[in-house]
């Protein structure tokens, strides 16, 4: 197939576009590299050193063969996206490209105002630019689980029958995001299902839980096409952040009691969900949400398991409790549906399986890079005049 990856130079996006280039389908990808600015903005960089990106796709060529065609641009500008449709003419589009971090929304107006004017308007234009440009193309949406908060019921995939005075209908699943980051990814989920149901748009909307590891077989085959492993407090995730505590004897820092429950992935079958996507496509008008994790632990549970394996390798570590910065509940009912992706033949590897090798050794293989002045959060929910330092302002991301 002929697939654009959006945002391939992010965390997801590299890791899909190498994996769908190795499977034979014609890859492209447009970024406009903010991703790596809003590093320098925070004073944090990723745990492995990522190459530039003009090196990463040469070493790709050089190592497989295979040629992934760049385009530089931002998705805000709808001149850019629909030249980009245009060119490539794609079967399948792989939209990875938004802001994505909930603490990074958090931080200030500026930063709550940057995130959904990027999110929203960048999936706008990207509508806009389907039905003008490629009608038939099929939509891959990157949500989140973020979306449904964490309701006293179990979480549907998507919809949810509803009986209401004696009436039945089947309705989108009520949402109740936890940031403003979230709310973004509300926002463009309806303005997907609201295109499909007019223009006959065909899409898939991966609610994604929270995603881990930095090895595929792709990424693994050189040093310069290592993906991200972020682990500071805006864009790190808990499970990143425990790991890199770990491998400098550093206490494992649980925001509250440490109940808050969340769906998780390995990337290695985030980039298999995507082709899975892909190659059984939404019909036309078709708006569908598949609800993307394998397992569900507590923060608490995640300190126990990184905890234990550590211990197992000579890394003794404590757990600390810490008040936490976020407006959530620290215990609640969580359950989940997924299991529109093992239907369709997903495999999925287990945390318990990976943890050692695709997180803490590389946590202590690159501990000389570790900054722990990120471990402590900065960003406070309550607060809306966060203290952070501040560089550039910080354009619309692809």
């Amino acid at each position: 197939m002929r697939i654009l990856v959006l945002g391939g130079d992010g965390y997801c996006g590299w890791a899909t576009a190498l994996y769908l280039s190795k499977k034979g389908h014609a890859v492209s990808i447009a970024d406009n590299y903010v991703r790596r600015q809003w590093d320098h903005e925070l004073g944090a960089q990723t745990l492995t050193p990522i190459r530039p990106m003009a090196q990463r796709l040469a070493a790709w060529r050089d190592l497989t063969g295979e040629e992934i065609s760049m385009h530089v641009g931002d998705i805000t500008d709808h001149e850019f996206l629909s030249g980009v449709i245009q060119e490539e003419r794609p079967e399948a589009v792989v939209h990875f490209a938004e802001q994505r971090s909930a603490p990074y929304s958090m931080i200030d107006r500026k930063h709550a105002v940057s995130t959904q004017v990027n999110n929203v308007v960048g999936t706008l234009n990207l509508l806009f630019a389907l039905k003008e440009f490629a009608p038939d193309c099929h939509l891959v949406k990157l949500g989140t689980m973020g979306e449904y908060g964490t309701p006293n019921i179990d979480i549907e995939e998507g919809y949810i029958n509803i009986e209401h005075n004696g009436r039945r209908d089947l309705l989108p699943f009520p949402k109740q995001p936890g940031s403003f980051y979230h709310l973004s990814k509300v926002h463009d989920s309806h303005n997907i299902a609201f295109a499909c149901r007019i223009w006959g748009i065909r899409a898939t909307d991966l609610h994604q839980g929270v995603v881990y590891g930095t090895l595929t077989e792709e990424t693994a085959l050189s040093e310069a096409l290592i993906n991200r492993f972020d682990y500071d407090e805006v864009f790190g995730t808990v499970l990143n952040r425990f790991c890199v505590q770990a491998a400098v004897k550093h206490p494992l820092t649980v925001y509250g009691k440490g109940g808050q429950t969340r769906g998780y992935i390995d990337i290695r079958d985030t980039v298999r969900c995507i082709e899975l996507a892909c190659l059984s496509p939404a019909g036309r008008g078709e708006c569908r949400v598949f609800n993307q994790f394998t397992e569900q632990f507590t923060v608490l549970q995640l300190a126990h398991m990184v905890h234990d394996v550590a211990r197992k390798v000579g890394l003794n570590v404590a757990i600390d409790h810490l008040p936490d910065p976020r407006v959530e509940l620290e215990e609640h009912y969580y359950n989940a549906k997924h299991s529109k992706l093992a239907d369709l033949g997903l495999q999925p590897h287990l945390l318990s399986d990976s943890l050692l090798d695709s997180l803490l050794n590389i946590s202590v293989q690159y501990s000389d890079r570790i900054d722990a002045g990120l471990f402590m959060p900065q960003v406070n929910w309550r607060s809306h005049r966060n203290e952070r330092k501040q560089a550039a302002p910080v354009a619309a991301a692809v």
